[in-house]
C-alpha cells in the first residue's frame, strides 16, 4: 500500500464526509447574512447607532443603489435567470433523487436555499423601493431581512448536517 492509497483510506473525500465542503457551507452562509441586500452588516448597525449623520446618509445611498440594481437585473432578466435557475435546480434534483449522486446532493444543498433566498432579497428590494424607504424604516427592513435570512440558513444548515450524518452512516453501513 502506498502513501497515496493510505491518505484516500483516512480521509474520505465523499461530499458530505469532506470538511471542505462544511467550511464551504459556513463560509457562504456566513457571507450571505453579513451583506443584506449587498449592504455589509457593519454599516447597517453604525447607522442605527448614529440614528441621523453621515452613517444613514452614506446606509440609505448603498442600499439605493443596491436595491435599483437588483431591480434593473430582475426586470432585464429576471425571466431568463428564473428559467435556467429552475433548469439547473432541477437537473440538480434529478441526480440527487433518482439517480442518488451524492455531489448533485451535496451542491442542491448548498444552492437550493440561495434561490429562496434571492426571492426573498427581491421581494425586500421592491418593498424598499415602492415605499421609499429611510432613516429608521429602512434599517428596521434591513435588520428583518437579516433575521429570515440567518433563519433560512440555520433551517438549511440543519437539513444539510441531518442529511449528510444521514448518508455518512448509510454508506457506511452499506461498504461493510
Amino acid at each position: 500500500m502506498n502513501w497515496y492509497d493510505t491518505v484516500f483510506e483516512v480521509i474520505d473525500m465523499r461530499s458530505f464526509s469532506n470538511l471542505w465542503y462544511w467550511i464551504a457551507l459556513a463560509v457562504l452562509w456566513s457571507s450571505v447574512s453579513h451583506y443584506v441586500l449587498g449592504v455589509p452588516f457593519d454599516m447597517i448597525l453604525r447607522a442605527r447607532r448614529e440614528k441621523e449623520g453621515e452613517a444613514m446618509v452614506d446606509l440609505q445611498d448603498m442600499v439605493r443603489i443596491s436595491v435599483n440594481r437588483i431591480l434593473y437585473i430582475a426586470e432585464v432578466s429576471g425571466t431568463w435567470v428564473l428559467l435556467f435557475g429552475s433548469a439547473c435546480v432541477t437537473a440538480l434534483g434529478l441526480m440527487a433523487v433518482l439517480y442518488d449522486f451524492e455531489f448533485a446532493q451535496a451542491v442542491l444543498l448548498l444552492l437550493g436555499p440561495l434561490g429562496i433566498l434571492a426571492l426573498l432579497s427581491l421581494k425586500t428590494s421592491r418593498k424598499i423601493h415602492a415605499e421609499g424607504d429611510a432613516g429608521e424604516i429602512l434599517v428596521r427592513r434591513l435588520m428583518r431581512h437579516r433575521f429570515v435570512t440567518q433563519m433560512i440558513g440555520v433551517f438549511s444548515i440543519f437539513v444539510t448536517a441531518m442529511f449528510g450524518m444521514y448518508q455518512n452512516l448509510y454508506v457506511g453501513v452499506v461498504s461493510f
